[in-house]
């Protein structure tokens, strides 16, 4: 294919501009595709698995309970049976009840690239929210408790507030941890890159790819991609007929599945499909701007030498 390289650069037009800096998935949306409908379906929900909260739950008990053994013997005699079980039972079971809340935060809160300040805020204050319920919750439980053994429960103010804080705001992290990496989309299992069907009773110029857009699955020839770009915790994907669809799942298990195809990486951020250039640009700096077929266009850094030398040879 013969490339044209422009000695200037031709201008973008701005919406094709604003296109570009245009994030495509937000925290509880997705950006717009060419046509002005959505660029994708609402992305399969994350999940904790069932296992995971047993293992959670089995977690926690287990500490408790090494925590009543662990004061009784420390108290050598001096401190009533019934007491560590019922300071630590009762925080056990207000923790379990807001497990699923804490689970919630954990994969709903979005986690990327100018994202962090939104994250620790989040948490910091799912934090303080966890601690004051957790409290609030084992408080009743031993007054009530304490009330049927014919005692009087008083709890002991600020200064074992901030000692109770300590303890909890770890289990919340903990627990945030654990469920944000266990979590699953919608139907079990993590989202599938995306495969790429090459069969030998297949002609390579048939070959598709799978792209997951929420709960539909779109089988797209390969040379009907254009490009791809990561957004966030999707890749949109800029098709020939001007669509926009996006998959929850990393650009590299993309590139990793059309790299073999001849798709090149550009950018941190961008795979192009070689046999769809129409033109180079130079950009300065040693940046490119590729224009694709259809007035789609995507980024050539400096930093990727070797993506410009095969699109060169394209």
């Amino acid at each position: 294919m013969a490339i044209r390289f422009a000695e200037e650069r031709h201008g973008l037009t701005a919406a094709q501009s604003r296109r570009d800096e245009r994030p495509a998935a937000r925290g509880g949306g997705i950006a717009s595709g060419s046509d002005g409908a959505p660029a994708g379906t609402s992305s399969a929900p994350l999940q904790v698995p069932r296992r995971i909260y047993g293992g959670v739950v089995l977690f926690i008990l287990t500490l408790l309970t090494v925590n009543v053994f662990t004061a009784l013997h420390d108290a050598r005699g001096s401190l009533e049976t019934w007491k560590p079980f019922v300071s630590e039972y009762t925080a056990a079971v207000i923790i379990l009840a807001t497990m699923p809340a804490v689970a919630l935060a954990a994969v709903r809160t979005p986690v990327g690239r100018g994202r962090w300040l939104r994250l620790a805020l989040v948490h910091l204050l799912g934090s303080i929210v966890f601690c004051a319920v957790v409290v609030c919750g084992f408080v009743v439980l031993r007054k009530l408790i304490f009330a049927m053994l014919g005692r009087h429960y008083v709890f002991g103010g600020f200064g074992e507030l901030v000692y109770e804080y300590r303890k909890l705001v770890l289990a919340y992290c903990g627990m945030v941890v654990v469920f944000r990496l266990s979590a699953r989309t919608y139907g079990g299992g993590p989202a599938a890159p995306a495969a790429v069907q090459t069969e030998a009773s297949k002609p390579e110029a048939e070959a598709t790819f799978d792209i997951r857009d929420g709960a539909k699955l779109i089988r797209t020839p390969l040379g009907d991609i254009l490009a791809t770009r990561s957004a966030g915790n999707y890749v949109e994907f800029h098709l020939a007929d001007g669509r926009r669809p996006l998959m929850r799942v990393t650009l590299s298990s993309v590139e990793a599945a059309l790299q073999p195809h001849g798709f090149v990486r550009t950018h941190r951020s961008w795979l192009v499909n070689p046999s769809r250039l129409r033109a180079l640009e130079p950009e300065g700096s040693g940046d490119w701007r590729i224009l694709l077929d259809g007035g789609a266009d995507a980024p050539l850094s400096r930093r990727y030498p070797e993506a410009l030398k095969l699109l060169r040879r394209a």
